[in-house]
């Protein structure tokens, strides 16, 4: 990805007027579609590994060409390290992307994440971190429900735990987040990358290329996922 890459352009001036009628109604309602048999046999490959780990488990979502996590395996021996992308020919494109080590403990899955954070959930997972990285903001007013923390699926992202990292050229989409995390009393910290840092995704490398202001959200998420009433009487 070498060419420029144009800044986004939106019809909202903050966040969704609806955005917290849309994030409360999914926190008080459990996503009932069904698993796809694919998604489940990739994350049983998974779970495989996750089941005999004791150590820190990282889950790179969206992981793309999986450059973001072999980088997060290289900076994190003591952990194990899971990326999942939905799509193939990305996933093929890693040989490309990968520069850890040998020994280094990460695995690529082909899912959709819509299935695999809410297996993730039913199979007690912990995460110590979860980065979810560009681009997906879906800028137009319209498109609030595309967005992760417009669907049906944000609950479980909360209820994974550990670190939340995202980062986004859109700052207004991580303010959404941050708000609705506020809503179950989960503070986000939201801070500028400067230009020279370290790129460690051919999308953040393109956006730094094009001089794009890059942003990067933390929140540590509640431990216990206790929030969720209706997600756990599932």
């Amino acid at each position: 990805m070498k060419a420029e890459s144009r800044a986004v352009t939106t019809n909202q001036h903050g966040n969704h007027d609806d955005l917290v009628a849309v994030v409360m109604r999914h926190l008080r309602s459990p996503f009932r579609k069904p698993i796809q048999e694919h998604n489940r046999e990739a994350f049983q490959q998974a779970q495989q590994l996750v089941a005999d780990w004791d150590g820190p488990l990282i889950l790179d979502s969206c992981c793309g060409v999986g450059e973001s996590t072999a980088w997060l395996a290289a900076k994190n021996p003591g952990a194990l390290v899971i990326g999942v992308d939905k799509s193939a020919h990305r996933l093929s494109r890693h040989a490309h992307y990968e520069h850890a080590e040998a020994g280094q403990r990460y695995l690529l899955v082909r899912a959709d994440l819509h299935d695999f954070w809410r297996l993730a959930l039913d199979a007690h997972w912990h995460l110590s971190q979860h980065y979810i990285l560009y681009p997906n903001p879906w800028p137009k007013a319209a498109h609030l429900s595309r967005r992760w923390h417009g669907g049906p699926v944000w609950p479980y992202v909360i209820g994974l735990g550990g670190e939340l990292v995202m980062r986004s050229n859109w700052p207004i989409y991580l303010t959404e987040v941050a708000s609705s995390l506020a809503l179950v009393n989960c503070s986000a910290n939201l801070h500028p990358l400067l230009a020279s840092h370290e790129p460690i995704t051919p999308f953040e490398r393109k956006y730094q290329h094009s001089g794009q202001q890059l942003w990067e959200l933390r929140a540590r998420l509640p431990e216990d996922g206790r929030y969720f009433s209706a997600i756990e009487a599932e």
